[in-house]
């Protein structure tokens, strides 16, 4: 595969991760720069490392795994869209929002599914993972900052309706998962 055919590749991949980031974007107030760092860099890592581990795991996803991938997927998001669901309804403004490494974790595993996939594909290319693992991570992280920016930049519209529809995102991205 050549490389301008995996960064179209990282460029799809990362679609996902930027949609997340901008729901969370919409959500949070406090601590931006350090909540858009912490997000970016997680989706990131685990878009570079779930190809890594599926080009090296090519034999045993396929048969165990594989199946699973979009409920997988469909669990975590509705999980995390539920939860911003029901906090948007939570009377304690002061506590924060699902950003701990829970669901930091959560989310760049959700993420990265599609990318646990794509390392299958490379391995089956026969492409080395180490480049093209790190150009998918690089672009991710740069496309989740950008999401949870231009999500920030909506917050004009009352925080409990944008946490809402950021629940409702997540789900609905959890749902399409499974088609």
């Amino acid at each position: 595969m050549s490389y301008s055919a995996i960064f179209l590749l990282s460029l799809a991949l990362s679609i996902d991760a930027c949609v997340v980031s901008f729901t969370y974007g919409l959500t949070f107030n406090s601590n931006r720069m350090k909540n858009a760092l912490s997000l970016a860099l997680c989706t990131g890592f685990f878009q570079g490392i779930m190809p890594a581990i599926g080009y090296f795991l090519t034999g045993f996803v396929r048969n165990f795994v594989s199946p699973y991938s979009n409920f997988i997927v469909f669990v975590i998001f509705t999980y995390l869209g539920i939860k911003f669901i029901l906090e948007a309804f939570d009377k304690k403004k002061e506590k924060k929002l699902c950003i701990d490494a829970k669901c930091l974790i959560l989310a760049g595993i959700a993420t990265s599914i599609d990318a646990f996939s794509a390392g299958i594909t490379l391995s089956l290319y026969g492409n080395h993972i180490l480049k093209p693992a790190l150009l998918i991570a690089a672009v991710t992280f740069v496309n989740s900052l950008l999401g949870f920016i231009l999500g920030g930049k909506l917050k004009i519209f009352p925080s409990k309706g944008l946490e809402i529809t950021a629940g409702v995102i997540l789900v609905l991205l959890g749902v399409k998962a499974l088609f």
